[in-house]
């Protein structure tokens, strides 16, 4: 797999568009699909899930990070995976914990001290992203790194974990074409709501056994 480099100012454009929104736009939303999250039965539901720290305007997530604090529920964040090009490993991670920046500036936790955990036992993964459509395609940053990271999905053995893409309604986009080995998300929550698939007999653009012709907005 190649990195994606043939959107680069569909990129830029729909970046600008989340670092346009104002402090008090952002926090409104942050803590929307937060609400929206907390009543999602996958995430009550799971013992493992994957996150993000917030950057260059994407979605906050440190509202559910509290909420979550007490319950039983455990974090992981994305760490780049040494000797591996492009893959992530997910590290063990508790609000307040020491973190380092990596080589993009992106804070991680610090695995000679908590292990990663097994891609596969992890039960749910909040995606951050670029851009994504009515088919809930995902537009990344363009690395793949998600992508191989979870590429055993796409064999159709495994069916975890669910992947949920966040973002904000401004980086809505009509259509997008996804590559033969772009991962299809199983819904996508933003301010306005939980987006769930519609299933349909045919044909799926991207991932086998996982069909998709639109999404329902559910509030």
């Amino acid at each position: 797999m190649q990195p994606d480099i043939a959107s680069p100012s569909l990129r830029q454009a729909l970046r600008q568009k989340r670092r346009a929104l104002d402090p008090r736009q952002q926090r409104q939303h942050s803590q929307a699909v937060c609400r929206h999250l907390l009543r999602l039965p996958w995430l009550l539901q799971a013992r493992h899930i994957g996150l993000y720290l917030g950057t260059d305007g994407e979605v906050d997530l440190r509202p559910l990070q509290q909420a979550l604090r007490h319950r039983p529920q455990k974090l992981y964040l994305p760490v780049l995976r040494p000797g591996q090009t492009q893959r992530l490993w997910f590290a063990p991670y508790r609000p307040g914990d020491c973190l380092r920046p990596n080589r993009f500036g992106i804070a991680e936790p610090i695995t000679r001290y908590r292990p990663p955990l097994n891609l596969r036992r992890l039960d749910l993964v909040l995606m951050p992203l670029v851009g994504f459509d009515d088919r809930l395609h995902r537009l990344g940053m363009g690395g793949g790194y998600y992508d191989r990271s979870f590429a055993f999905l796409r064999r159709g053995r495994w069916h975890r974990p669910r992947l949920l893409g966040v973002a904000h309604e401004c980086q809505r986009l009509t259509r997008l074409q996804p590559k033969p080995w772009d991962l299809a998300m199983d819904a996508l929550v933003t301010e306005r709501g939980l987006y769930l698939p519609e299933p349909k007999k045919g044909p799926h653009w991207a991932v086998p056994g996982r069909r998709v012709i639109g999404a329902r907005l559910f509030t």
